[in-house]
């Protein structure tokens, strides 16, 4: 698809595939030595990483939306966004083909910073192992978290694409979280019952929340809603009588619907996603991001807002 009309996922390669052994090799002996060890392995497939599942499971609400739209672009477009070198890519292409991925963008860029390249993709959510850069690309106004591998294996669904959000600097914008730190739980709970009927804030990852709509009411459409390949779930720390109301008279303000809200009143969020299995679970805080990690949830990091300072000076 055109990217002006496609949902364009940017993934790095350190995300897609498990390149442990190959960083050691980088970072222990440098860049040339490097490239030597991946063209020498060019012909031996990479093993999957954090974003695998996630990618495969984009792949198939492709497939899905290519039998009810066979014309239709509005589709995801992956884009392997990585600042290897180019000499790396036969290895890449080859372990592409060898799981039956169907990514055809690629940009490397030979060890420069590959965010500029965001903005001109169009780029729509981008994942990386790499801290650093999925910060720049917060800074830049791009949809992004770093992505952590499980600690455990789990059976990801093949038929259902399964994206869990946490709310606050996730979705909404980090203010009601702004309150709770600075002024505490008693006063979050009084300043959300005030502000029950005015909308949060966006934030970063609320545009990805509305193209996973977008399409969800394509299948809704052609009567597909039951047998949707997209879900969604919000899994947030608010507890539901005292805050929640004003999270989901939000998302009825921005037209969104969320399949599943799970308000947990500051429980453990670990056992909960044990339960969903999403393919990728977005969070701003490490905390619930290490203890979805330990029971064998994908995680993604989104360094986004006022928590980013407190873990920061931790």
């Amino acid at each position: 698809p055109k990217p002006q009309n496609a949902i364009t996922v940017a993934v790095s390669s350190r995300a897609l595939f498990d390149l442990v052994e190959e960083r050691r090799i980088y970072e222990e002996h440098g860049v040339e030595k490097y490239v030597e060890y991946q063209q020498n392995n060019e012909n031996v497939p990479l093993k999957p990483g954090p974003a695998f599942f996630f990618v495969k499971a984009l792949e198939h609400v492709n497939v899905r939306l290519l039998e009810l739209y066979p014309d239709d672009e509005e589709r995801f477009d992956i884009v392997l966004m990585t600042n290897n070198h180019a000499q790396v890519g036969v290895r890449l292409i080859n372990s592409i083909n060898h799981y039956g991925l169907t990514i055809e963008r690629f940009c490397m860029t030979g060890g420069e910073s590959p965010i500029g390249y965001l903005t001109a993709y169009l780029t729509n959510l981008y994942l990386s192992a790499d801290s650093e850069k999925v910060q720049e690309a917060i800074e830049a106004g791009i949809a992004s978290a770093t992505m952590f591998t499980a600690n455990k294996d789990v059976a990801y669904s093949d038929t259902q694409l399964r994206v869990a959000f946490d709310g606050d600097a996730v979705i909404f914008s980090d203010e009601s979280e702004q309150i709770v730190k600075e002024q505490g739980l008693d006063r979050f709970f009084e300043h959300e019952q005030l502000n029950e009927n005015k909308p949060l804030a966006q934030g970063p990852l609320k545009g990805f929340l509305e193209d996973l709509g977008k399409l969800q009411k394509k299948f809704y459409a052609k009567n597909e809603r039951l047998n949707c390949p997209i879900r969604t779930y919000l899994v947030t720390a608010r507890s539901a009588a005292s805050s929640g109301a004003r999270v989901l008279k939000t998302l009825r303000s921005w037209g969104l619907e969320i399949d599943e809200a799970l308000f947990l009143a500051g429980a453990p969020k670990g056992p909960i996603l044990v339960k969903i299995r999403p393919h990728i679970f977005f969070d701003d805080q490490m905390f619930h991001i290490e203890g979805a990690q330990k029971l064998g949830t994908v995680a993604a990091h989104v360094p986004y807002g006022h928590a980013q300072k407190y873990h920061k000076s931790a």
